[in-house]
């Protein structure tokens, strides 16, 4: 198992999950990512500091406008679909929360922003390029989510601590 294959494992290991960037517009990423883990029945928390609700699936959902408003953020893996600039700051702003694990989508980053991901997040921190990942586009959970969910719950069956 690659280092990228476990931290995206060591992803699905958490019990909640926020989408920064998640919107109503079902042309976009956020949108589809956020639909992504409502239909993996996986609890998920639509970050977006810019509307106070999006629905999705028919369903409206209240946002939180940032890491900081989650609930539980050590307990929140957080996927991140924003421009590489509001990223940046996203990053820091969920490490200063607490939160343990993020996933940058393809398109969110830079070479920085996943550096500072990989560095901040240590074992937890899922983007770029790095080898395991089946989509072209980089590491994306719409790809490479059912298999690391796949791999997370073998690992929970096994009784192993991730």
């Amino acid at each position: 198992m690659t280092d990228m294959q476990s931290a995206a494992r060591a992803f699905f290991t958490f019990p909640t999950f926020a989408v920064a960037g998640a919107s109503s517009n079902p042309a976009k990423f956020g949108h589809r990512i956020f639909a992504w883990y409502l239909a993996h029945n996986l609890p998920a928390v639509p970050v977006n500091p810019t509307c106070s609700s999006i629905t999705v699936r028919r369903k409206t959902f209240d946002t939180v406008a940032s890491p900081s408003k989650l609930e539980d953020p050590k307990n929140t893996g957080l996927s991140v679909i924003t421009p590489p600039p509001v990223t940046a700051q996203l990053l820091r702003e969920a490490k200063e929360a607490g939160v343990r694990a993020v996933w940058l989508q393809p398109g969110s980053f830079t070479e920085r922003e996943l550096e500072f991901a990989v560095r901040e997040f240590p074992g937890a921190a899922v983007g770029g390029f790095a080898e395991g990942t089946v989509g072209g586009e980089g590491w994306c959970v719409l790809v490479d989510g059912d298999a690391a969910i796949s791999a997370a719950e073998q690992e929970r069956g096994r009784g192993e601590k991730l």
